[in-house]
């Protein structure tokens, strides 16, 4: 892995993303430089566009965004080093059919031989326990294995820095359980956008994303009572009847 010093920080200045004519996202100002940065905001504000952002997968209307001073979206190689992420649906995310190969393919686009990308493969399955896994088909395995698929896949291109675009809805106590403690002994940097606040409690840095905007920033703890409680306010209205016809 590369050392924990190695800079990642996330810098956003006047971004901004326009979609059909109308701004998604923006105009967002953010620092962040913490192990664990969380972002927290209900359905609909703009989340998983943001880790799409991050990730360098869209590009900005205006404005900038650096990891670790790299232009993630102009700079694809560099990107691939720096970031991984993970997504809500391993369906979204796994191209190939057998696990080695979809290990494979990150390693082989960051240049590695064939010889190299199955040897690193093996390191990855081995250091998981998984070594049985190496032709299994994908299609035969559970959700959660899926997952597990997805986040070997990430580590065996070693980035600084890991998005996680709530990765773990819909899976039950015992895979998130598993799969939060493969991730906490990766010793990456994380980027965790959740909807849920207990996701996201003991974070060391949080941001708060409401309507595309970053409506409040700093330690977990007075954020996510904030956000919580509002939560809880709207909750109690009724604004599921208001509907356009």
């Amino acid at each position: 892995m590369e050392p924990e010093a190695a800079d990642c920080t996330i810098r956003l200045s006047g971004l901004r993303l326009d979609i059909s004519g109308r701004t998604v996202l923006g105009p967002l100002d953010l620092q962040g430089n913490a192990p664990r940065i969380g972002i927290v905001g209900r359905n609909g504000s703009g989340k998983s566009t943001l880790a799409r952002l991050l990730a360098g997968l869209i590009a900005p209307t205006s404005g900038q965004l650096t990891i670790g001073g790299v232009d993630v979206h102009a700079d694809r190689r560099a990107a691939l080093r720096m970031v991984g992420i993970l997504f809500q649906n391993p369906e979204h995310q796994i191209i190939f059919p057998i696990v080695s190969e979809e290990i494979a393919f990150g390693l082989r686009q960051l240049g590695a031989s064939r010889d190299e990308a199955l040897a690193r493969t093996d390191e990855v399955l081995a250091r998981f326990d998984r070594l049985h896994w190496r032709d299994a088909p994908v299609s035969a395995l559970s959700q959660g294995q899926k997952h597990l698929v997805c986040i070997m896949a990430v580590l065996a291109m070693r980035p600084r820095l890991l998005i996680l675009d709530e990765p773990f809805a819909g899976l039950d106590i015992p895979t998130r359980m598993q799969l939060t403690r493969h991730l906490d002994g990766a010793g990456l940097r994380l980027l965790h956008i959740s909807h849920d606040p207990a996701d996201l409690a003991g974070y060391d840095q949080l941001f708060w994303l409401d309507r595309g905007r970053i409506v409040a920033s700093g330690a977990a703890a007075p954020i996510l009572s904030d956000f919580t409680a509002e939560m809880q306010r709207l909750g109690h209205l009724d604004d599921l009847a208001d509907l356009s016809c």
